[in-house]
């Protein structure tokens, strides 16, 4: 079949018409601006049709440019109503080619076709999800394979993330606390022991000094999540 106008179809599998095509193809005399004024008062915009623009070359001092044109994509239904609404032989000529395009648009082996295109572009999809995760999974791993609680700084390192980033988190997010001042010695909140944190105590001469706070797996598990794979959160506290 010969193409009268060409038809185009979006990622969706939406076909639609240029109705500049459509109006040169009619061979109409009135004005392009005119003519779709009076033929799309019966459609209805962003249904039967959506405004676009559409470049055309023009000479300009010897050369080419493109100037950008205002035209619209119109659904092959609001294109087949045009077309017959303008009563001349050329309008029932494209009446029929739209009607012969949606048959073999709907046959069995295009529709086939485009399942299996809109099934792969979803496989596509899936196939970068899975590749973009799997690190974070990787990740959350070692936490499980460590089994034990180690302290801030290699858990920060064990995460690949910066010591005082992570600090700061546990601080805000009322994890931990500084046993005195600024400088204070890092402890965790009741609520959170044994879960997130344990406490590993011990004396020096005979003098015990303040238990130092160790993150335990589960606890270092949340924490990756928490601050640094969100879309991976499903654990509460």
């Amino acid at each position: 079949m010969n193409q009268i106008i060409k038809i185009k179809t979006n990622k969706q599998g939406e076909v639609s018409v240029s109705a500049r095509e459509l109006y040169q193809a009619l061979e109409v005399k009135k004005r392009f601006s005119a003519w779709f004024e009076t033929n799309s008062k019966q459609l209805i915009e962003d249904v039967d049709f959506t405004s676009v623009l559409s470049g055309t070359e023009v000479q300009n001092n010897g050369g080419t440019q493109v100037r950008q044109l205002q035209d619209y994509s119109l659904t092959v239904d609001a294109a087949k109503q045009i077309a017959m609404m303008s009563g001349t032989d050329k309008g029932r000529e494209i009446r029929l080619y739209f009607i012969e395009i949606e048959k073999q648009w709907n046959s069995p082996e295009l529709m086939l076709s485009r399942s299996l295109q809109y099934a792969n572009s979803k496989l596509i999809g899936y196939e970068s999800q899975i590749a973009e995760l799997t690190p974070k999974a990787e990740m959350n791993d070692v936490f499980i394979e460590t089994g034990a609680a180690i302290g801030v700084r290699e858990a920060a390192k064990e995460m690949n993330v910066k010591q005082n980033e992570f600090i700061d988190h546990l601080l805000n997010n009322k994890y931990l606390y500084r046993s005195s001042g600024i400088r204070g010695k890092l402890q965790p909140y009741k609520k959170y022991v044994p879960k997130f944190f344990v406490l590993k105590s011990g004396s020096v001469n005979g003098v015990e000094f303040t238990p130092q706070v160790l993150i335990t797996p589960y606890g270092r598990q949340f924490f990756y999540k928490k601050f640094y794979a969100p879309d991976q959160m499903e654990m509460s506290v």
